[in-house]
């Protein structure tokens, strides 16, 4: 269950911080997640503009009634034929030339089958090359969303132990802030000191209030990632970050079975099928057509039947230059997918290169400040000892406290960087 233990958020004021672990999260995301409902969406369009393509092999049947009354000679003399009660007086020129009014009720079915229609196959073609397109697209966008959510969870982690380690420094100047206000009392230390000790405290205090507000801004990011409202609440991890990297090699060459490749290609191989169901446009069709007529003289009758099957092949000359330019058009989109789909594979294999080289700074940056963390530790501790035995200067104290609470940032913000950045190259190449 996402939601765990409910409780009183020490970040903000009456907030409620829900505790969240990173295996739940994504589930709920996958779920709810916006972007993701838009790519569902966008393949089912594409999927209903495939399924439209099955009347290029299912019938179209058609039902009627009609009900007419006409004085028209043409039409009353057509209509009693219809009805099959002609007779010798009908035949009579007067009635002929201005006949009674006469009443028609026609119901019709009508069937349409398509034979051969060589463009519509090619057309089905291309409806299905694009759904397959949408379908990879839906599948790449939840796997960019399980980067997005594993990222901002790691952010939130990552602002959530920046403020306990300036907690931590805020109370180590809070007692370092007592300790120069006693010395200051026995005049031991000038009112200078004191001041600088006070500028500190004020400082870690500040730093203190924009983590705080990091955290907040790291969750509403979290909020709106899962579709909820961040109103009133605050999330909280359940797993700390963590403060150790582990190193792997990825294999960095551009894979053809990544999501997004596979999209482009289908995406072409649309736009192919489409040019060629434009050529064929110009080929003639063959559709056959049937009806079943019932007519009377009154409203749903039956009395006479009749019906008409047939063939037709029909080939379109001359359009005014419509299909030509249809089909150009068509080529030249088609050339354009090829040209779109080798700068996307270009522009991707640079994108991993880079990742993959920020990867190997990330890991150095993490060695180094680790080393740099140590140092500034021994230092202040050294430096703290020293202050206490009156041989460190009040300036030189609070210069190693403030690097130490940095360079401990520092490394958590390194870690979170090699950790993010492992991650991507991931994404990148699978």
């Amino acid at each position: 269950m996402l939601l765990g233990t409910i409780t009183i958020s020490t970040l903000g004021f009456g907030q409620d911080t829900l505790t969240i672990s990173k295996k739940d999260i994504w589930q709920k995301a996958s779920d709810k997640n916006l972007q993701i409902k838009i790519a569902n969406q966008e393949f089912k369009s594409a999927q209903a503009d495939y399924r439209q393509s099955n009347a290029l092999f299912l019938p179209t049947i058609s039902a009627s009634h009609t009900a007419m009354s006409t004085t028209n000679p043409l039409m009353a003399f057509g209509s009693k034929l219809n009805q099959e009660i002609l007779s010798a007086s009908d035949f009579n020129p007067a009635l002929l030339n201005d006949p009674d009014k006469t009443n028609n009720f026609a119901t019709k079915i009508e069937v349409l089958q398509p034979l051969i229609n060589v463009d519509g196959l090619y057309g089905r073609q291309a409806a299905k090359f694009k759904m397959e397109a949408y379908q990879l697209q839906t599948e790449r966008s939840k796997e960019y969303l399980q980067l997005e959510v594993n990222k901002a969870f790691m952010q939130l982690q990552l602002g959530y132990k920046a403020v306990k380690v300036l907690e931590k420094a805020n109370k180590t100047a809070d007692a370092n802030l007592k300790l120069i206000e006693n010395y200051f009392k026995q005049g031991i230390l000038q009112k200078t000191d004191l001041l600088s000790v006070q500028v500190r405290v004020n400082e870690i205090k500040n730093q203190l209030q924009y983590a705080k507000s990091n955290v907040q801004n790291a969750s509403d990011y979290l909020a709106v990632l899962l579709n909820e409202d961040p109103t009133n609440k605050i999330y909280k991890p359940l797993e700390e970050l963590e403060n150790t990297i582990v190193t792997e090699t990825i294999n960095t060459t551009l894979s053809e079975n990544r999501k997004d490749i596979q999209a482009m290609s289908k995406s072409y191989g649309a736009y192919q099928k489409m040019y060629v169901s434009s050529k064929m446009n110009f080929l003639p069709r063959l559709n056959a057509f049937g009806s079943y007529e019932l007519y009377d003289r009154t409203l749903f009758g039956t009395a006479a039947k009749g019906y008409l099957v047939g063939m037709q092949l029909s080939l379109n000359v001359f359009d005014g230059y419509k299909s030509i330019g249809k089909m150009e058009k068509a080529k030249a989109e088609f050339q354009k997918s090829e040209i779109e789909m080798q700068q996307y594979k270009a522009q991707s294999q640079m994108e991993l290169n880079k990742t993959n080289r920020l990867l190997k700074d990330a890991e150095n940056k993490v060695n180094l400040s680790k080393l740099a963390l140590e140092q500034s530790q021994e230092a202040y501790r050294i430096r703290s000892n020293r202050f206490t035995q009156g041989l460190e200067k009040t300036p030189d104290l609070l210069q190693s406290e403030t690097q130490t609470a940095q360079k401990e940032l520092e490394f958590l913000q390194a870690v979170f960087e090699y950790n993010f950045t492992q991650q991507y190259l991931q994404f990148l190449t699978k």
